[in-house]
């Protein structure tokens, strides 16, 4: 029975070629869709998942109550003081916050350029529990010169040599090999190297300095919400009630006037995709989850998956009335609507599986551009994918067989075979009410492609409110970073001889990352936590950021160097002044007396972006190197001349190893390169709607095509009857097209509901985004209606030039 079931497939396939082609090709590229999902599905959620400690084991975060911000930094004596009055906290691990560093490592006369590393403490393995493959397996980083080290850099760094007990350097300072350890991935930590003697002295004591990440494994079955209770506890006690007392208030007005700081903790199993978002962005070197872009990859896969399978039932049920007649053959010869039904199950069945070889042919092609789209290493493999596979093909054979195989077993015999059905009306409203529903989709494609594209063109366009031409940023590495400063400024004459070199300065940040620190203040009652800009002298000028109010930081004036600055716009509207030119303000650094300094305002900054698009300006004030002698920023900025480029980096780059830092390459970056960075996700996403729109538009085309095909075919005689009386092919062209036209409309109107909502929430992701105007909803009409036209009116033309006689020559 199967083996004749497969003939008669065999049979219709071939009298079908197209529509089979089309079917198979639309159901293999919804199916393509749902499987990129699932493997970026997979991989995300399977972060920390290996961790048999990632139910007890949080994250610490810190609310600022002054600003808001979030901070996923901490204090050594908030977590030492935890860990020692509340019993759940089982160990509390600190790290170097939430980068890695890339320094040269040595070994006797070997040296490589190492990447991911972290330093931290002596709770680190308690925390991330990697197998330990040699070595010591517990107090591995109890002492400040220990290092523990994955397999794979053991075996670049030693060969075959035994790692344990061998001396490396790392940041002119020599390490102990103790541990070798097996990295476990996806981890939200996967460090090459973790160093001991992450806690620097000055830090162990000052409850103000936010400058560790921090990690804290709690008891098995502790409650969450009471430790939280705990640790807030400790943050009131030691810092906002010893804050009010030292400062003569009560707590109630001290919180008042200065906020209070509120301690987030984040469960490791869920931190990567539901963890709280910090102010930076991240929270893990690994990076966060983009659970937004997550929640689209999986909706729209699933939307075309949809639409896909709207489509095969669309042309199943209209091809059917071209095997009516068998149908009801079968039935005369004692066929049961059971049999009829498992028969048509099994042919979809057929058409499933070649579905899914094709989609897993295109997924297979395509997924290095996928990974690099993603910046990933997914593959298809793995005992859980295999299962989600065979669970999407029993979905898509329930989904897409059941209906059209009832739909056929339920034909009438009678009606069948007394040759009307050709002509019958069973099933157009389902038919068209699922190309109505088709157009709604492609609708939303369309409007959302435009959307996302003004976005970003607007994000690329915009005015930034510097100049970042022709300036190189180019990381500045010293062995010893208190004499930074003093050997900026020499090396800043010397280059200056460079022909090609235009003009070099520095400040400490990155344009598209903020600057590398910030500190609060208190002004007439208001409270800010401004964003600290140390800058050399000439800084703003060569950015060609303006000064609106007063004079840019000059070394004609030596009180530049001591107790002048500047603000933005955006901290001068904060602070409501009026007048700031002169205004002294009490800043939030302290001198050696522990006395806060006082300085005066003598310009203001016109505001630009120092981040992305996504953030706000942010408030910042800035002071020259010398004055907070802090030696804080890590790159020199040089403006070069276009003319003979290549000639000028080469003269840099000689100058660079020779006198800089050998130990490092020479590594730089124009300006405008790296800032486009901060808008690389936006770009990707605009990206990604284009290519689904493109396919959705394909499926879209394929199922009008087959759909306005069969349904012009089933009217073939009618055409002939209007010609027979004098219907001339303009008026006949209007009555095959309009209805198509009015679903088209329907289906638009259904569209654009979802597409305003869900784009609205995107663009709240945007502290500066266009206005959604009718443009982008106008443009997606023309476009559906263009296209529901062409196609239709093709078909159209095509059956209106049919040979009369052949269908009237029996009436």
């Amino acid at each position: 029975m199967i083996f004749n079931w497969f003939k008669i497939f065999i049979y219709h396939l071939k009298q079908s070629k197209l529509f089979s082609f089309l079917n198979v090709l639309g159901l293999s590229i919804g199916v393509a869709g749902v499987i990129f999902a699932i493997l970026y599905w997979n991989n995300e959620n399977a972060y920390d998942q290996w961790n048999p400690e990632k139910e007890n084991t949080y994250q610490v975060l810190n609310k600022i109550g002054m600003t808001g911000n979030t901070w996923a930094s901490n204090s050594i004596p908030f977590g030492e003081t935890c860990k020692a009055t509340i019993p759940e906290i089982e160990s509390v691990c600190f790290f170097n916050n939430t980068w890695y560093d890339n320094a040269p490592i040595k070994f006797q006369n070997k040296k490589i350029m190492a990447d991911k590393i972290t330093v931290a403490d002596n709770g680190f393995f308690d925390v991330f529990p990697f197998p330990i493959v040699q070595g010591a397996k517990t107090n591995i980083l109890k002492e400040d010169n220990s290092v523990a080290i994955s397999e794979e850099t053991a075996k670049l760094l030693f060969n075959n040599q035994d790692p344990i007990g061998q001396s490396i350097n790392y940041s002119n300072k020599f390490y102990t090999v103790k541990s070798v350890y097996r990295l476990m991935k996806p981890s939200s930590i996967q460090p090459n190297y973790v160093f001991g003697g992450v806690q620097r002295e000055g830090d162990k004591t000052s409850w103000g300095n936010f400058n560790y990440g921090m990690m804290i494994k709690a008891k098995k079955g502790t409650d969450p919400v009471a430790l939280l209770k705990k640790m807030q506890n400790v943050n009131f006690v030691n810092r906002t009630a010893k804050d009010a007392k030292e400062s003569g208030q009560t707590v109630a007005q001290y919180v008042k006037e200065n906020g209070e700081t509120t301690v987030i903790i984040d469960q490791l199993q869920t931190a990567r995709l539901h963890g709280t978002k910090s102010s930076q962005g991240i929270n893990f070197p690994e990076g966060r989850g983009n659970l937004q872009l997550l929640y689209i990859m999986v909706g729209l896969s699933i939307l075309i998956l949809v639409l896909s399978l709207v489509n095969y039932i669309n042309l199943a049920t209209a091809s059917a009335i071209k095997r009516a007649k068998e149908v009801g053959v079968r039935k005369i010869v004692g066929a049961t609507k059971g049999q009829i039904t498992t028969q048509f199950i099994f042919e979809t069945s057929i058409i499933v599986i070649l579905s899914i070889i094709f989609a897993l042919a295109i997924v297979e092609l395509s997924l290095p551009y996928y990974n690099n789209f993603l910046k990933k290493t997914l593959t298809m493999n793995g005992g859980e994918f295999y299962l989600q596979l065979i669970f999407i093909f029993g979905l898509v054979i329930v989904l897409a067989g059941i209906f059209p195989a009832v739909y056929i077993s339920n034909f009438e015999t009678l009606k069948v075979l007394k040759g009307n059905f050709s002509r019958s009306k069973s099933g157009i409203w389902i038919r068209n009410s699922m190309l109505i529903f088709q157009f709604g989709i492609a609708a939303f494609f369309i409007i959302g492609a435009l959307i996302v594209n003004s976005q970003v063109d607007y994000m690329m366009n915009k005015e930034l409110g510097f100049n970042g031409d022709q300036v190189l940023r180019i990381q500045f590495n010293t062995p010893e970073r208190k004499q930074r400063t003093d050997q900026y400024l020499t090396m800043k004459q010397e280059i200056r001889k460079i022909s090609g070199v235009q003009e070099i300065s520095t400040f400490a940040g990155t344009f598209g990352n903020s600057t590398n620190s910030s500190s609060g203040f208190t002004h007439n009652g208001i409270v800010v936590q401004p964003r600290n800009v140390e800058m050399d002298f000439g800084f703003l000028e060569m950015m060609k950021i303006k000064i609106v109010q007063g004079r840019d930081l000059s070394p004609e004036f030596a009180s530049d160097t001591v107790s002048n600055m500047l603000m933005n716009e955006t901290l001068v509207k904060t602070l409501n002044l009026k007048n700031p030119i002169n205004t002294v303000i009490t800043s939030g650094w302290g001198d050696e007396g522990g006395e806060n300094l006082k300085f005066k305002i003598v310009g203001v900054v016109k505001d630009f972006h120092i981040t992305g698009l996504q953030d706000k300006v942010p408030p910042m004030v800035f002071v020259n190197l010398k004055t907070l002698k802090w030696n804080n920023f890590n790159n020199v900025y040089i403006k070069v001349s276009p003319n003979n480029l290549s000639e000028t980096l080469a003269k840099l780059k000689s100058y660079w190893e020779k006198n800089v830092n050998p130990d490092y390459p020479f590594d730089y970056e124009f300006v405008n390169k790296g800032f486009a960075k901060t808008y690389q996700e936006q770009v990707k996403q605009k990206d990604l709607f284009f290519i689904l729109n493109l396919v959705v538009i394909v499926i879209a085309i394929f199922g009008l095509f087959a759909l306005a095909s069969f349904s012009m075919e089933r009217r073939l005689k009618e055409i002939a009857i209007r010609k027979t009386l004098g219907a001339e092919t303009d008026i006949l062209l209007k009555e095959l097209s309009k209805q198509y036209v009015i679903f088209c409309l329907m289906g638009f109107a259904i569209g654009i509901v979802p597409a305003y909502i869900l784009l609205q929430k995107w663009l709240e992701n945007f502290a500066f985004r266009i206005n959604v105007s009718i443009v982008p909803f106008s443009i997606a009409l023309v476009s559906l209606l263009v296209l529901t036209l062409m196609i239709v009116l093709a078909k159209a033309y095509q059956v209106t030039k049919i040979d009369i006689l052949k269908y009237l020559k029996y009436e």
